[in-house]
């Protein structure tokens, strides 16, 4: 009911935020740990902050979220949280037995200063660290960035900790999947598979955030990169970062780290993404694109020439995180549809202007905003209606005052499953992604159709 009060001609705001459309770093930071595997994620704040952390995570995959907290009280946010912390690195790994502690700050830690790099030396110096354990850990103010800032940070320090280089280059590649589902990390390796390479992905979130029901609850999942193959990251002869913001900073400090060569990306969302990517592994790989890629790719031109009709020229509003949205309006203007407002609550001009070349040629003006909300976004609908709403769970509330087709994408997903399972990268993932626009366009065609237009055959 709220909504319908939200007025059609926006204005400027520089000091409120409406909507936002972004979380905070801490949870990019988490869900990067949980691809580690044997990792137990700890938030170095109040209890609070870890439970919106976990309960965010939980409600999209529908899985279990083991974290752990420091557990700050008004002391520790005056006084610091050393203590706090030195006190939970000993009970988690004398209660829980993890590998490793992958710990990320808060508002209140960053706030009161905490230097966590010196606490975990000092817990290593008293022996609250078992040998053959690790503490890693990354600074994700909430105040600053968004989750996928935090994700970034977190496999920064996934690199700092464990990458290292024996000096002897081999065959294998790196690659960072960004800020995505496990469902597509799985189908990043799955197409590099089909190429016959051996790859590290890091972090790796399938079969841990999407693993099966055994009917044995697990602490740590099966999945999950190890150790060993973090270690192993310093001697690959490459890294493919998939999507600038999430991935760039940990490929480029293996690159100064461990002399790694990197290669930054779109994520590969759609066909000219995926092309690049493919293209990138066949370089990078000395290899060369199998028949069963190439028969991929023609499933997904298949469907695209089948059904352009539907996706002609229609109007679609979209929100979301940076490095999706960039490929996924490149693809949107290769389907021949109109995507007229973007916005994204991550802070960077470099988005604004990604999205208005890709879109420059379009015969229709274009609203882009970085580190916009969804207020303005719906401002933007009321003043020029579209055809076609994509973006998380969030977005339903637009979707129903302004009786749109809605299409559920990124992240949170709350009120849907499927995300987790089913991919959007790739080809094949290309193909599911045009699954779900046509459903929402041709159930809204179905609807609205009066007798005489309601066709068995489109």
């Amino acid at each position: 009911m709220l909504l319908r009060h939200t007025s059609a001609e926006p204005v400027e705001r520089t000091g409120l935020m409406i909507n936002p459309a972004k979380t905070c770093q801490p949870i990019g930071a988490m869900y990067a740990a949980l691809g580690l595997h044997g990792c137990l994620p700890h938030s170095h704040g109040s209890q609070g902050c870890c439970a919106y952390h976990r309960s965010a995570l939980t409600r999209h995959y529908r899985e279990p979220v083991m974290a752990a907290t420091s557990s700050f009280t008004e002391g520790a946010s005056v006084f610091g949280g050393q203590a706090n912390l030195l006190q939970a690195i000993d009970n988690i790994f004398t209660v829980y037995e993890p590998d490793i502690i992958a710990v990320h700050t808060t508002c209140l830690s960053e706030t009161i200063g905490d230097d966590l790099n010196q606490i975990a030396i000092k817990a290593r110096d008293e022996g609250k660290i078992p040998e053959g354990k690790f503490v890693i850990h990354a600074s994700t103010p909430s105040y600053v960035g968004s989750h996928v800032t935090g994700f970034a940070n977190m496999v920064q320090g996934m690199v700092k900790a464990f990458s290292e280089s024996t000096g002897k280059k081999n065959e294998t590649l790196n690659i960072i999947p960004g800020y995505v589902e496990p469902s597509d990390m799985e189908e990043v390796k799955r197409m590099a598979g089909l190429m016959g390479l051996k790859t590290i992905v890091f972090p790796d979130t399938s079969n841990v955030l999407n693993a099966p029901q055994t009917g044995k609850f697990r602490m740590y999942p099966k999945g999950g990169v190890t150790i060993a193959e973090m270690k192993a990251t310093g001697d690959s002869k490459a890294t493919i970062a998939l999507g600038p913001l999430a991935s760039d900073l940990a490929a480029r400090k293996l690159d100064a780290q461990c002399k790694v060569p990197c290669h930054t990306q779109e994520l590969p969302i759609g066909l000219q993404a995926t092309d690049r990517f493919v293209d990138t592994l066949r370089k990078v790989g000395g290899v060369s694109v199998p028949e069963s890629i190439a028969v991929e790719r023609g499933k997904l031109l298949d469907v695209m020439t089948d059904m352009q009709a539907w996706f002609y020229q229609k109007r679609v509003a979209l929100f979301g995180d940076p490095d999706s949205l960039v490929s996924l309006v490149e693809f949107l203007v290769a389907l021949d549809m109109h995507p007229v407002h973007v916005v994204t609550g991550t802070p960077g001009k470099a988005f604004e202007q990604k999205i208005r070349d890709l879109t420059a040629h379009l015969p229709v003006p274009v609203n882009v905003k970085a580190h916009g909300d969804l207020f303005l976004l719906h401002q933007w609908i009321k003043k020029e209606p579209v055809d076609l709403l994509m973006g998380n769970t969030y977005g339903k509330y637009m979707a129903r005052d302004e009786d749109l087709p809605f299409v559920r994408f990124g992240f949170p997903i709350f009120d849907r499953v499927g995300h987790s399972y089913f991919p959007t990268v790739g080809y094949m993932g290309g193909i599911r992604l045009m699954e779900k626009i046509l459903d929402a366009l041709l159930d809204r065609k179905d609807r609205d159709s009066p007798e005489e237009s309601f066709e068995l055959v489109i």
